[in-house]
């Protein structure tokens, strides 16, 4: 299903046959594309091939795509390039008004005409599309026998379209259309004017860009007939009429910023997410929690003509951010929200459609399916993505960047062999530790971490190791696939020694990932395991160089400290000594008396409780009081993940600063009395940020 029929299936369309009103267009030609003769048909083949193969979203080729084959006359390459050309973008309502004004010169291609109409009628919420299509069908019906055909068509356009702000030009049409017709008999007259009364009514109680002018008709209308009525009318309709006006300027300011008028051929851009990128997700972001907010406070009676214009909203947006996932999860919420989980779904797979490599869409999508127990379509779903993603890095690892500064032969891990137990990749056959490209890599594992994690608990632990199985003979699964599969079998099957011995197998191929050895101690430790703890941390503490190991050394110390003896104790002390010489014996020492956080030798014996007292009683600005305030309470910040303390500043570095006085620019304040180290400059601003 296209995304054409997707949106034809949501708006639940319940008028007479299309085919009924698209057969009496009439002629006119309107292409927004100029069109270029004399280019060659080399260049448009070639071009063709490459968007079409490669799937580019470069809107300035693809419009070069379409004056090449305007140019050429030939019906074919037209209708590849325009075919081509909606299926990246689909319900570009330029582009479908240029591509059906192809057709619209003769009776011969009339035929052809109204097959695009029926194509691109259904889907589209673009209101100059169904201008395009009702201008087409009053020229094709001038006979006054066929004005039942025209004023269908109208109601048909209006229920699509009519709650749009641009509306306004066919609501007003429409009653001039109303007034226009005959009436031979009184009832017919009574007939017409109920139908006039009708329009108008439902007119002005949306915030077109015409309400006004419609307002000002409607009371001429009324009161060209009754005075006394037209009093009563008016005064009911009032009300909903200057709700409409009141909310029409904040949607024209909303719209302005979404709509740049200078754009006749709109094509959406890959986001770069720079800061216009952001503004304007925010921008749609605002609008669209605007419209849900039911700014013309609708009752709950007519909640559905509330929920065909929000629906509306959402069509347009999901066709100008069409590469914005959060835009598409947004339309789908909203639709689930309403209790329509199919059409929901329907959305989903679009957004799927347009953004195939979207984490966001896709993890949606799998729970979805999980939740419904279509497992085989999760499988399929997961192998999918994590082929697309696994291709990405492909790209990347071949682009010029990387080539320059390393290379990697894409073996897989597992084939490199090592001459001791604790053997780790080299630089030269691992993938280079680019920040990009790690970064990819690291949310590549993350989908295996997922993957893995919906097969033990849908299907249990033979699908949770077929799934490890294939991730082990990745090139590009990352050392948080073995932690997360060693942690599964141990908390999900109380699998110990398999879960040691994943992690040992990890240890092959990730042995210079610090983290890794990081959290494989950290597992040790938490099962109580202490003499493997002791032998993996004598094993691997070598094997880094000293601020390398440092986490290490900080996890280990902290249980050795808390749960060794003293003489266990007084060696680890030496060992750290010795491993960083420059540490001071008072920070050494005070390592091995901390708790929690809850450091009483800094605090009491060295002022730092003294120093935040101080700061909080002589802030220097009202302004950031009462933040510095709540920072000098604590001294350790929240550490998710305690084993990975070399993501945050050091908590004995923290408390054993360097510094006797600071000078600022507003006065010298006393620090602390402190001795030993020299504080590092990312030390150095945590304390500034903490106590200043």
């Amino acid at each position: 299903m296209d995304e054409a029929d997707t949106a034809q299936d949501i708006a639940g369309d319940n008028t007479q046959s299309t085919e009924e009103i698209l057969a009496p267009l009439g002629q006119k030609n309107t292409t927004s594309i100029k069109a270029e003769p004399d280019s060659s048909a080399s260049e448009f083949d070639a071009l063709f091939s490459r968007l079409s193969n490669q799937g580019s979203h470069d809107p300035h080729t693809w419009k070069r795509l379409i004056r090449l084959a305007s140019g050429s006359g030939e019906i074919s390459k037209i209708h590849h390039a325009y075919d081509e050309l909606l299926k990246r973008y689909p319900n570009t309502s330029s582009a479908q008004i240029a591509h059906i004004g192809h057709f619209l010169n003769g009776e011969a291609t009339f035929a052809e005409a109204e097959r695009l109409f029926i194509k691109y009628l259904r889907g589209s919420p673009d209101v100059d599309l169904w201008k395009f299509y009702l201008d087409y069908v009053r020229r094709r019906n001038v006979d006054p026998k066929t004005r039942g055909i025209v004023r269908d068509s109208y109601e048909f356009a209006l229920k699509h379209v009519g709650q749009d702000k641009n509306a306004g030009k066919i609501w007003y049409d429409y009653i001039q259309f109303l007034k226009a017709g005959d009436a031979f008999s009184t009832s017919e007259e009574q007939q017409k004017m109920d139908a006039i009364r009708k329009a108008y009514h439902r007119a002005v109680k949306i915030p077109l860009d015409d309400v006004e002018r419609i307002w000002f008709e409607l009371e001429t209308f009324e009161n060209s007939l009754n005075k006394i009525t037209a009093k009563r009318f008016t005064s009911d309709l009032s009300p909903a009429y200057m709700k409409a006006r009141a909310v029409l300027k904040p949607l024209t300011s909303h719209l302005n910023a979404l709509y740049p008028s200078s754009q006749d051929f709109f094509l959406p851009s890959l986001p770069v997410f720079d800061a216009a990128d952001r503004n304007l997700v925010g921008r749609w972001k605002a609008y669209l929690k605007w419209e849900e907010s039911n700014p013309l406070e609708i009752e709950d009676q007519e909640k559905e003509a509330l929920n065909r214009r929000i629906q509306g909203v959402y069509r347009k947006a999901v066709i100008r951010m069409r590469f914005y996932p959060e835009i598409w999860y947004m339309a789908y919420n909203w639709t689930k929200s309403i209790g329509k989980p199919d059409d929901a779904l329907l959305i989903l797979k679009a957004g799927m459609d347009a953004n195939p490599t979207s984490y966001l869409l896709t993890f949606v999508y799998v729970e979805v399916m999980e939740r419904e127990k279509d497992y085989a379509e999760v499988h399929t779903t997961f192998e999918r993505f994590l082929g697309l993603q696994s291709k990405i890095l492909d790209e990347l690892q071949d682009s010029p960047e990387v080539t320059a500064n390393g290379s990697f032969n894409g073996s897989h891990p597992a084939s490199q062999s090592t001459n001791g137990s604790f053997g780790s990749q080299s630089s030269d056959n691992k993938p280079p530790k680019l920040t990009e490209l790690q970064e990819r890599r690291t949310e590549y594992g993350l989908v295996y971490v997922l993957y893995m994690r919906f097969a033990r608990r849908a299907e249990g632990l033979q699908a949770l190791r077929k799934v490890f199985g294939k991730a082990r003979k990745d090139k590009w699964a990352t050392w948080e696939v073995y932690e997360a599969n060693a942690l599964m079998e141990y908390h999900c099957f109380d699998n110990k020694a398999v879960a040691n011995r994943i992690f040992e197998k990890g240890l092959e191929h990730f042995g210079d990932e610090v983290e890794y050895v990081s959290c494989y101690l950290g597992f040790l430790i938490s099962i109580n395991d202490g003499n493997n703890a002791r032998a993996l941390f004598e094993r691997v503490r070598t094997t880094f160089s000293p601020e390398q190991a440092r986490p290490l050394w900080e996890r280990w110390s902290r249980y050795e400290y808390q749960y060794g003896d003293l003489e266990s104790a007084r060696k680890l002390g030496k060992q750290v000594s010795e491993a960083y010489p420059n540490d001071p014996p008072i920070k050494l020492f005070a390592q091995r008396h901390v708790y929690l956080g809850v450091d009483a030798i800094a605090a009491r014996d060295l002022g730092a409780a003294y120093a935040r007292r101080h700061h909080v009683n002589n802030g220097t600005t009202a302004s950031t009081s009462s933040s510095s305030q709540a920072r000098g309470m604590e001294i350790t910040p929240v550490i998710d993940h305690p084993e990975r303390l070399e993501d945050h500043p050091r908590e004995a570095d923290r408390q054993y600063p360097t510094i006797t006085y600071l000078n600022t620019i507003e006065k010298v304040r006393p620090v602390f009395w402190l001795h030993g180290i020299s504080p590092s400059i990312k030390q150095l601003t945590y304390w500034m940020a903490v106590y200043f």
